[in-house]
């Protein structure tokens, strides 16, 4: 008799459970895939410690987990997408089914669901699970050579990289990070691959700015003050904390006519933010909201060892461990990115 299935499950705010679930059926175009790891996500956690995700709120219970990686265990019928046994990377968005105004080259802005998402209702299962069936347009074959746990972090360092992609060629500038959460320590590697100059990392807490520097930060401060963030004159920001004060510092830190990528999500609501400083300095303050395409350049600098981002990883645990895993997760002060292992490659 096969081993039942099992899923990492939120069903309301504290309340995560390991439930058992069926054999995924896959449509004509959908791939089954063995997930193999997990990554934690922001999102992830605020489901788990309040119900929602900013304004994705919980209505019923929901599979979380959308940085997925895996092997294909049956390919799609219609023979689109990877063979079997082929290890891939998943793009978790679908496509707006409405017609939304929005630009066409920038289809993540066009309100389409996510894996793992409350965004809508009936909510989007998310890929925490043992098995999953998938469309094949979600899937990225990897090349060989790409370590499947450092492929665990392919999505969220796309997110990473659609924010310098939004600022545009950082080649040889100053680049300033505020926030080194994952998204913030991914944002240090990939700036450092897309070649700036020097780059600058800011947070709270002394562990992740280790990390920061090991992935290419030439300096590093923790709990700057006033004047040691306005010393900083960074060329371009990104601001990955998603706190008001962590954008005043991202304002605070660009230089006059620089750019600032808001990548960290701050609150719903009205915010305090030093609006009249970036009009002086005629700063370009840019949204950047998940990926488009992105995530096939990361495989890319992945493959050819431009971009480097596995120690990003701090915790592996089986997925039975998801209740603590999602708490060590939840400590920046103990760690960085957690994964989930689900099966073997």
């Amino acid at each position: 008799m096969a081993a039942a299935l099992h899923a990492v499950v939120i069903h309301e705010a504290g309340d995560l459970r390991i439930d058992p679930i069926a054999e995924p059926v896959p449509a004509p175009d959908e791939a089954v895939i063995g997930i193999v790891y997990g990554g934690i996500c922001g999102s992830d956690l605020h489901y788990w410690k309040h119900g929602a995700a900013g304004e994705s709120i919980l209505r019923a219970p929901m599979v979380l987990g959308h940085e997925v990686v895996g092997v294909v265990r049956r390919a799609a019928a219609d023979g689109s997408g990877p063979w079997e046994g082929a290890r891939v990377a998943v793009h978790p968005a679908t496509p707006a089914q409405e017609h939304v105004r929005h630009p066409i080259d920038r289809p993540n802005i066009a309100g389409g669901g996510y894996l793992g998402s409350a965004a809508r209702f009936p909510h989007r299962d998310g890929a925490f699970a043992h098995r999953v069936a998938m469309p094949t347009r979600m899937l990225r074959t990897l090349p060989e050579g790409i370590d499947l746990q450092e492929a665990a972090l392919i999505e969220p360092a796309s997110v990473a990289w659609h924010a310098v992609n939004r600022i545009g060629d950082v080649s040889d500038l100053s680049a300033l990070v505020v926030g080194c959460g994952p998204i913030g320590l991914l944002a240090v590697a990939v700036l450092r691959a897309r070649g700036a100059r020097h780059i600058t990392a800011v947070d709270l807490h002394e562990r992740p700015l280790r990390i920061a520097r090991e992935l290419g930060a030439d300096v590093v401060l923790q709990q700057p003050d006033a004047a040691d963030v306005a010393a900083i004159d960074a060329d371009v920001v990104i601001e990955s904390s998603g706190s008001p004060q962590g954008l005043d510092t991202a304002i605070r830190g660009a230089a006059r006519g620089g750019v600032v990528a808001m990548v960290g999500l701050l609150p719903s609501g009205p915010q305090p933010v030093q609006v009249a400083l970036a009009i002086a300095r005629e700063l370009d303050l840019l949204g950047s909201f998940r990926f488009n395409d992105e995530i096939d350049e990361v495989i890319a600098a992945l493959a050819d060892g431009t971009l480097r981002i596995a120690p990003v990883i701090s915790h592996v645990k089986r997925w039975r461990s998801a209740a603590d895993a999602f708490a060590i997760a939840a400590d920046p002060t103990v760690s960085s990115k957690v994964l989930l292992q689900f099966g073997k490659a």
